[in-house]
C-alpha cells in the first residue's frame, strides 16, 4: 500500500513515495554500527507515513523511529539516529548533503549578515582553501543523537523564528578556530587554526554555548560568567541592575553579591527613614534577570550571594521555600550563602551565631574575605558591644535551618569564603574574592559600581572551555590541548566586546580563563576506579596536577609572547605562591601521592616572566555542552547508563561512552554508598584547581530509616567538605524514586551551566 503514497516536495510537486531511496539512506546511516536494524527503523517509520506526507516530515519520523530504539541493548542507535538527523540538517541547510566550498559559504552567510564581516577582511580566498582542504566533514557522523539536537537547538547559526539552519558542525569548529587566531601572524596562524579545529571537532576540547552558538556571528560576547557586586546604595543597586540586564541579554550566566545590603530597619539618611531590607532588592534584581530570553539560547538565571551573619539570614533562607507568600519569597534566583571557619567552630562547639546588619559593624564584611584574624577578632567585639543591634541564635539551629532548605530547594549553595580567599591566585589584601557565579565554580575579585559607566568598579568575566578527559590517551596531551586551549581563550578576551566598562577593564587587567573538565566519569571507568572507595585518589591527583601545571606553563609561555596580564601584580603568583603552597593539609590524610612535574622551575619562570592569565582553571557542570561531546557531565557520576534528558525538542536518551564494554565498570550514582569518596576527590581537584568546583552533594532517603536523611549526615558532609578544603557546594541531588534510566533533569537544570541557566559549559 505504502507504494502508492505520495510525497508532497518542498516545491510543491507530488511524487510517489520512493521506499528504495528511504532504505539507501537508513542502511548508509547504519554502515559500522553494531546491533542496528534497518528494517526496523523502516517498519516503525512506515506506519507513519500518509498520503501527501511532506519531504520533511518523512526525515523526521525516519529519525525519530531510530531514536525511540536507544537503549542499553542497543546504544548504537544513538548514532544512527544521529547520522540521519545529520544527513537531514545538511538538506536543510545547503539543499543537499555535500557541504559547499567553504569560502563561498562564508561570503553567503557574512553577505546575508549571519557571520561576522571580519572573517573576509581578516582572511584571504586561499586561505579559506587551505581551511577547506583540513576540514573533515566526516566527522559529523560521530555525533550521538543527543549532540545533533543540541546543535540545532542552540549553537548552529539559525533564524530561531523560521527554524531555518545555515551550517553543519564543521564549519562551525573551523569559523570558530577562524575567528579566535585572526590576529596571530599570517605565517602562523593557519597552524593554529587547524590544531585547535582539530581538537574541537574531536572531541578533546569542549566549548561552552556562548563561543559555540556566538563567535563568527555578529555578537560579540562570549564570557560564560558575570560577577556582580552591589554596594549598600540605590545608585550601585541600580547600576548592578542595569548590568544584569545587559549580560543576560548576551547569554551570560549571572553571580551577584548583594551581602553588604543593610538589613530590614537599618536607618537611611542619619535615620530619616528606616530602610526595607534586602528583600524588595533581591526582588528588583530577579527582574533585571528575567527580563530577557537571551536569544532563544536559553533562559537568564542568577544564584545571589549573602554571608551566614546577615541580620535577616532567616528570612533569606526561605526565600526559595513554596511556603509562604509572593511577598516574602524571591523564587526565581538561587542563592549562595557565605561561610568561614569561625561559623564552623560555633557549630562544633555548640555555641551561637550573632546576626548584625553589615552597615553596624564596620570592617565586618570586608574582613570576613581579605583577613580571618581581623574578621575573628572584629565579630567577637561587635558581639560584645551592648549598643550595636544584633541576633544571637544557637549555630546548631541556623545551620540545620540552612541544610533544610537546601535539601527541599536542592539550589541553596555554600561557599566558604576563607578557602575561596586562602587558597586563591589573588592576594586578599588587595584583590579578596567576594563572590561567586551562577554555578559555584568562579572565584574572582569584583568592586560595586556607583553607576552603569562607572570605570572604578570590578565586573568579573570568566570565559570558559574543557579537556574532554576520556578522549585523552595520555596525560602529556594535556600539554599541547592546553597551549591550545589557553591561546584560543586569551585571544577571546580581545576578540569580544564589553558593554559595560568596570567588565572590560577588570578583563583586560586580570584576563580570567577557566578550563575545566568532561567525562570525568568516562575516564574513571575507563581507568578501572570508582568514585566511592579511593582508588581513584591518585589517578586524579595525578591529572589535576597535570591539568594545572600544563595551564600554568601554556599561559606563562604567552607572557614570554605578549606580556604578563597588567594586574599579575595582584596575584599570588607574583610572589611566587602556588596552588601546592596553599591547599588544606588535612587532605594529605586521603591522599599522599607526591608531586610528579617541575613546580618548582615553573615557579622561577612564572616570577620573572609572569602569567597571561590570573586564573586558569574551574570545573563547571557542562551539562548540554557535555552532550555534544557524547560525553558524561562534568566531574559527575551518572545517574543511569542511559540519561534521559528534556530539551526544547523533547526527551534526548544518552548513553555512557563504550556502554557495552565498560558497563560493569561505571560506579552509577546512588549506589555510591556516601558523600565522602565524591568529597575526597573532589578536595583533590581542589588542590590544583585556581577558581572552584561546581560539586554537588546526593542523598537517596530510601536508605535510612523513614526514609528520612539524617540531619546528623548533613552537617558531617558538611564539615568534611571544609575540612577537605572544599571552596564551594552546588546542587544537593535527592533520589526522587524515578528509575535510574529515566533520569530527567528539571527543565531548568538541563541548560548549560554558566552555560546556563546554568554554568554548563
Amino acid at each position: 500500500m505504502n507504494q502508492q503514497l505520495s510525497v508532497s516536495k518542498r516545491d510543491g510537486r507530488k511524487e510517489a513515495l520512493d521506499l528504495d531511496k528511504i532504505h539507501r539512506v537508513i542502511t548508509w546511516a547504519a554502515e559500522g554500527l553494531n546491533n542496528v536494524s534497518v528494517s526496523q527503523v523502516e517498519l516503525k517509520s512506515h506506519i507513519q507515513f500518509y498520503d501527501g506526507i511532506r519531504t520533511e516530515d518523512i526525515h523526521e519520523t525516519i529519525i525519530k523511529s531510530a531514536a525511540d530504539l536507544i537503549s542499553k541493548d542497543t546504544p548504537d542507535y544513538q548514532f544512527l539516529a544521529a547520522r540521519l538527523a545529520i544527513f537531514h540538517l545538511r538538506k536543510k541547510a545547503y539543499g543537499q548533503f555535500e557541504p559547499p566550498k567553504l569560502y563561498d559559504h562564508v561570503v553567503k552567510l557574512v553577505e546575508d549578515k549571519r557571520y561576522d564581516q571580519h572573517l573576509l577582511t581578516d582572511y584571504t580566498q586561499s586561505e579559506f582553501e587551505q581551511m577547506d582542504a583540513f576540514i573533515d566533514h566526516s566527522r559529523d557522523l560521530n555525533f550521538s543523537y543527543a549532540a545533533v539536537k543540541q546543535l540545532e537547538g542552540k549553537y548552529l547559526v539559525q533564524n530561531r523564528v523560521t527554524g531555518d539552519i545555515y551550517e553543519s558542525a564543521q564549519f562551525l569548529y573551523v569559523l570558530v578556530a577562524a575567528s579566535l587566531f585572526s590576529e596571530y601572524p599570517k605565517e602562523t596562524r593557519l597552524d593554529y587554526v587547524k590544531r585547535f579545529y582539530d581538537a574541537v571537532s574531536t572531541f578533546k576540547i569542549s566549548l561552552p554555548t556562548p563561543i559555540m552558538s556566538g563567535v563568527r556571528t555578529p555578537t560579540r560576547q562570549f564570557s560564560s560568567c558575570v560577577l556582580i557586586e552591589c554596594d549598600d546604595s540605590l545608585d550601585s543597586i541600580n547600576a548592578t541592575s542595569s548590568a544584569i540586564v545587559k549580560y543576560v541579554s548576551q547569554r551570560a550566566g549571572i553571580g551577584i553579591n548583594a551581602g553588604r545590603i543593610r538589613a530590614l530597619g537599618s536607618p537611611i539618611r542619619n535615620g530619616e527613614a528606616y530602610h526595607t531590607g534586602c528583600i524588595p532588592f533581591y526582588k528588583h534584581f530577579q527582574t533585571a534577570v528575567k527580563s530577557c530570553s537571551q536569544g532563544g539560547v536559553r533562559g537568564g538565571a542568577a544564584t545571589l550571594f549573602y554571608p551566614l551573619w546577615h541580620l535577616e539570614v532567616e528570612n533569606l533562607l526561605v526565600l526559595k521555600n513554596n511556603r509562604g507568600v509572593d511577598d516574602n519569597r524571591v523564587r526565581h534566583l538561587d542563592y549562595g550563602v557565605q561561610f568561614n571557619k569561625l561559623m564552623y567552630t560555633r557549630l562544633i562547639k555548640d555555641g551561637h551565631i550573632t546576626l548584625f546588619s553589615p552597615s553596624d559593624v564596620p570592617g565586618l564584611y570586608d574582613a570576613f574575605f581579605e583577613d580571618q584574624e581581623k574578621f575573628e577578632q572584629l565579630y567577637v567585639q561587635y558581639e560584645q558591644d551592648d549598643s550595636i543591634r544584633k541576633k544571637r541564635i544557637k549555630a546548631i539551629e541556623l545551620f540545620s535551618m540552612f541544610l533544610q532548605e537546601r535539601a527541599s530547594t536542592g539550589r541553596i549553595y555554600l561557599q566558604n569564603v576563607d578557602h575561596c580567599n586562602t587558597h586563591s591566585p589573588f592576594d586578599a589584601k588587595v584583590a579578596p574574592i567576594r563572590q561567586s557565579n551562577l554555578c559555584l565554580e568562579i572565584a574572582l575579585p569584583t568592586k560595586p559600581m556607583n553607576n552603569v559607566m562607572d570605570e572604578e568598579g570590578e565586573i568579573a568575566l570568566c570565559t570558559l572551555s574543557a579537556f574532554n578527559l576520556g578522549a585523552i590517551n595520555s596525560l602529556d596531551e594535556l600539554e599541547e590541548l592546553a597551549e591550545l586551549g589557553v591561546r584560543a581563550l586569551d585571544s577571546l578576551l580581545d576578540y569580544q566586546e564589553y558593554p559595560v566598562p568596570a567588565a572590560y577593564n577588570a578583563t583586560m587587567g586580570r584576563r580570567t580563563l577557566g578550563i575545566g573538565v568532561i567525562n570525568f566519569a568516562y575516564y574513571l571507568a575507563k581507568n578501572g576506579k570508582r568514585y566511592s572507595d579511593g582508588s581513584a585518589n591518585a589517578l586524579t591527583h595525578k591529572t589535576f596536577e597535570a591539568i594545572q601545571y600544563y595551564l600554568m606553563k601554556a599561559s606563562n609561555e604567552l607572557a614570554k609572547e605578549k606580556g604578563a596580564c597588567p594586574k599579575f601584580n595582584e596575584t599570588t603568583y607574583a610572589q611566587g605562591v602556588m596552588p601546592i603552597d596553599t591547599y588544606k593539609k588535612d587532605l594529605d590524610s586521603v591522599c599522599d601521592e607526591p608531586l610528579h612535574l617541575d613546580w618548582d622551575g615553573l615557579r622561577e619562570s612564572i616570577k620573572t616572566h609572569g602569567m597571561r592569565n590570573s586564573t586558569l582553571s574551574a570545573l563547571m557542570p557542562s551539562e548540554t555542552s557535555s552532550q555534544i561531546s557524547n560525553a558524561t557531565n562534568g566531574i559527575e557520576p551518572p545517574r543511569g547508563h542511559i540519561s534521559v534528558k528534556a530539551s526544547k525538542d523533547g526527551i534526548l536518551k544518552q548513553v555512557v561512552p563504550e556502554y557495552e564494554r565498560l558497563k560493569e565498570q561505571y560506579e552509577l550514582l546512588w549506589d555510591i554508598p556516601s558523600n565522602d569518596g565524591y568529597l575526597q576527590l573532589v578536595g583533590i581537584m581542589q588542590k590544583f584547581v585556581d577558581q572552584t568546583i561546581s560539586a554537588n552533594t546526593n542523598y537517596d532517603p530510601n536508605k535510612f530509616e523513614g526514609g528520612k536523611v539524617p540531619m546528623k549526615l548533613l552537617l558531617k558532609d558538611l564539615l568534611t567538605a571544609y575540612k577537605l578544603g572544599v571552596k564551594t557546594l552546588y546542587y544537593h541531588n535527592t533520589r526522587d524514586g524515578a528509575a535510574d534510566s529515566q533520569d530527567e533533569l528539571k527543565p531548568e537544570q538541563a541548560d548549560d551551566g554558566c552555560e546556563g541557566g546554568a554554568c554548563k559549559i
